[in-house]
């Protein structure tokens, strides 16, 4: 039984050589990178270099008066 190159016998069938493996991130790093992102910038933030505003609104005109 001739086997064609790139290829190789396995209990009487032929099988495909393996690939040489190339470094590749599988998807449980990639959602551990993304979730390691999420929390960093969740719990440390990226830069809290905004200006400061101030909470306190300013009043409005069309409130209603205040009943004594």
């Amino acid at each position: 039984m001739p086997v064609p190159e790139g290829y190789h016998v396995v209990r009487s069938h032929i099988r495909r050589n393996p690939r040489p493996s190339s470094k590749k991130m599988s998807g449980w790093t990639i959602v551990g990178v993304c979730a390691l992102v999420w929390l960093w910038s969740h719990f440390i933030g990226f830069g809290d270099t905004g200006a400061a505003t101030p909470n306190d609104p300013a009043p409005t005109t069309t409130s209603a008066p205040v009943a004594p």
